[in-house]
């Protein structure tokens, strides 16, 4: 009867007392624990009324294992910031010519700048002033683009009539020398049935097309950068208002200052650099004048602004061309140019320069050829043109909040050390070298 008691008890036991997972009712927790698996956890003695004596246990559901809620939402933000980041570097990618012939207008309406504003103050419409500004500019530069075309299409045909004849000296030595029978006749009928020239000549062609296109395509840039240039300088005080609008009060003072500095960096470095083209030009026309050397004009151009205006290396891009013309003429005028263009370029370098860019761009040479060569790096010849106008702006604006002391009258600052200094230093060495031999000899006889 008891057992029976006990059977009918446990029939009649509340079934929620036990946790289901997909399985019946169990009560021998046969299986292992996890998903299904009844947990009992035992519970504090209730009243009598309650259904669960003192021994009695609860049973509780284990809590499937469920995605946290902030995990899709930042998955979703994870994939929207790396669209973002690839349509951003696209279109970076296909904005950087423009954004790079936005740098040069920049720059440029920075260098007239200066003059527009003065123009400006005499009570000239910024517009007007900025377009003739913009003509004197392009006059000179097709003045320029002209005298050389016009010297490089002289030299060129000149080569051409005369090259039978180079030819005939050519051929002439070598039968002498080889003791060959060469005939212009047979070379020029080889030369004409060769393979090679066939080939050339539609490259040349196909060339054409392709040289064509880069013209157009420079045309355009040019224009592009002119035309932003001008609406930079025209529309100069309404983009400072515009961005200082965007900016609280104690920042606006910091731009504008910002903006003048570059503004007269930039126009000073250009001037500087103009008023010394014009210095070497005239200098080196006298030379080729003297010389009679055919172009000298152009030449003389050539060597100013080439050897001003492209860095470090443009001083022998710029002798290089005068020499080799020289040279047809005479192979002592070549060396006389070479000795010319070494000496003005020491005193350009020590004394010219100084004077001129001393209030403008005045910084150190190696900052200037190391600005030179991050700045090709980075934008290539166009980094070259700005990096040094860039870095003095910097090297100005940061100047400006660094705090510089008074140097202390020591020589070592000059380079130089104390005699005294230098003879007790030997006498130290001397000592201590003596002490260390002293204590080795000690140690070795003990």
């Amino acid at each position: 009867m008891a057992a029976n008691d006990e059977t009918t008890q446990d029939e009649n036991r509340p079934t929620s007392q036990y946790a289901e997972a997909g399985r019946p009712d169990d009560d021998t927790g046969g299986g292992p624990a996890g998903a299904g698996a009844q947990v009992k956890v035992p519970s504090p003695a209730t009243a009598p009324d309650g259904g669960a004596g003192a021994g009695g246990t609860a049973v509780t559901t284990a809590a499937p294992g469920r995605m946290p809620r902030w995990l899709p939402r930042a998955m979703v933000l994870a994939l929207a910031l790396y669209g973002c980041f690839q349509l951003g570097s696209w279109a970076f990618h296909q904005l950087i010519g423009l954004l790079i012939n936005v740098l040069i207008a920049f720059f440029l309406a920075l260098a007239i700048e200066p003059a527009v504003g003065r123009m400006a103050a005499r009570g000239v419409r910024r517009g007007i002033a900025t377009f003739l500004v913009f003509i004197a500019v392009l006059a000179v530069s097709v003045g320029f683009v002209v005298a050389l075309g016009s010297m490089l299409a002289g030299q060129i045909v000149e080569m051409v009539e005369d090259f039978p004849q180079y030819l005939d000296q050519v051929i002439n030595w070598i039968n002498k020398t080889f003791h060959s029978e060469l005939s212009r006749v047979a070379i020029q009928d080889s030369l004409l049935r060769s393979d090679w020239l066939q080939k050339y000549v539609q490259n040349s062609a196909t060339g054409v097309l392709d040289v064509s296109a880069t013209v157009i395509g420079g045309l355009f840039k040019l224009l592009t950068i002119f035309l932003f240039s001008f609406y930079f300088a025209a529309d100069g005080p309404r983009l400072r208002r515009a961005l200082c609008s965007v900016l609280p009060p104690s920042k606006q003072a910091e731009v504008l200052r910002a903006w003048e500095i570059a503004v007269d960096k930039t126009g000073g470095y250009l001037y500087s650099r103009g008023l010394m083209a014009l210095i070497s030009g005239v200098a080196h026309y006298v030379l080729l004048a003297m010389l009679d050397v055919p172009y000298a004009p152009a030449l003389a151009m050539w060597v100013g602004l080439v050897s001003q205006f492209i860095p470090t290396i443009g001083t022998y891009l710029a002798g290089a061309l005068p020499m080799l013309i020289a040279f047809t003429i005479n192979p002592w005028y070549a060396l006389w140019v070479l000795g010319f263009v070494l000496i003005y370029q020491q005193f350009e370098n020590y004394v010219l320069q100084p004077k001129l860019t001393a209030k403008t761009v005045d910084i150190h040479p190696a900052v200037a050829f190391g600005s030179v060569i991050a700045g090709t790096a980075l934008l290539g010849a166009v980094g070259a043109l700005i990096a040094i106008p860039a870095v003095a702006t910097l090297q100005a604006f940061l100047g400006a909040y660094v705090k510089r002391y008074t140097v202390t009258e020591d020589p070592r600052v000059h380079g130089h050390r104390r005699h005294g200094e230098v003879v007790l230093a030997r006498v130290q060495r001397a000592l201590r070298s003596k002490k260390d031999g002293t204590a080795a000899d000690g140690e070795s006889g003990g």
